[in-house]
């Protein structure tokens, strides 16, 4: 395992986040956890099931009963959730687990994101994204942050994550080799991101911890 530290180090100078569209609140839904995309539908972790919703309606369209309290991640074709000490592999048409594998941080564990073939897990107070085998936890490689790590996604080889300090909160892209602070996007007061997930385009899915809403948040255009 290697691991890249971080310092306060930032070339990224804060502004405000874009808000595209709200989701929910939704029925008997308290909190969110976590968010996925599968490509048609986005899936929030909301405590005792996982549930879709249609982000051209907004209207939910499935709901899956299952231990689901915090991240959330699609490989393309199963859902991966973490359920307290653990991450839970789960068939999307039925909500049957089909495997489990120990969370890094035994219980502290945060946003949840697939790519290049890994799971990639946040640490929420040790401030850490661990990369690890998604056939048997096995951490790869660790990159700290300098704030609690509530969500994180890929996407066109960025890697985001969100933070969730106190009233404040914000999506960073960071350096993945060091962890340097590249770009913050800073929610407005009280606007919380609980969880963290790419459309694979311009937007970002934000669950919005117990206010049990949904954020779009434009995503910047890439600069050279």
């Amino acid at each position: 395992m290697t691991q890249q530290t971080s310092s306060d180090r930032s070339r990224a100078t804060p502004r405000a986040a874009e808000i595209v569209r709200e989701y929910g609140p939704f029925a008997g839904v308290d909190k969110i956890g976590g968010v996925t995309h599968d490509g048609r539908n986005v899936w929030v972790a909301a405590g005792a099931r996982l549930l879709a919703f249609d982000p051209a309606s907004g209207e939910p369209t499935r709901t899956l009963d299952c231990a689901a309290d915090a991240g959330t991640a699609f490989d393309g074709t199963h859902l991966y959730q973490i359920a307290e000490a653990r991450i839970d592999k789960i068939d999307p048409a039925t909500g049957q687990v089909l495997a489990s594998i120990p969370a890094p941080g035994g219980g502290g564990d945060s946003g949840l994101t697939w790519a290049e073939g890994s799971l990639w897990v946040g640490q929420y107070r040790d401030r850490k994204i661990h990369q690890i085998d998604p056939a048997t936890g096995a951490v790869i490689r660790s990159i700290e942050s300098n704030r609690f790590v509530t969500g994180v996604t890929w996407v066109d080889g960025e890697l985001w994550h969100a933070t969730w300090e106190g009233d404040e909160s914000e999506l960073r892209r960071i350096d993945p080799a060091d962890g340097t602070v590249l770009e913050r996007l800073e929610m407005p007061p009280g606007a919380g991101v609980s969880g963290l997930e790419s459309d694979g385009g311009e937007l970002f899915y934000c669950g919005g911890g117990s206010s049990g809403k949904v954020r779009t948040v434009r995503r910047p255009k890439a600069t050279a």
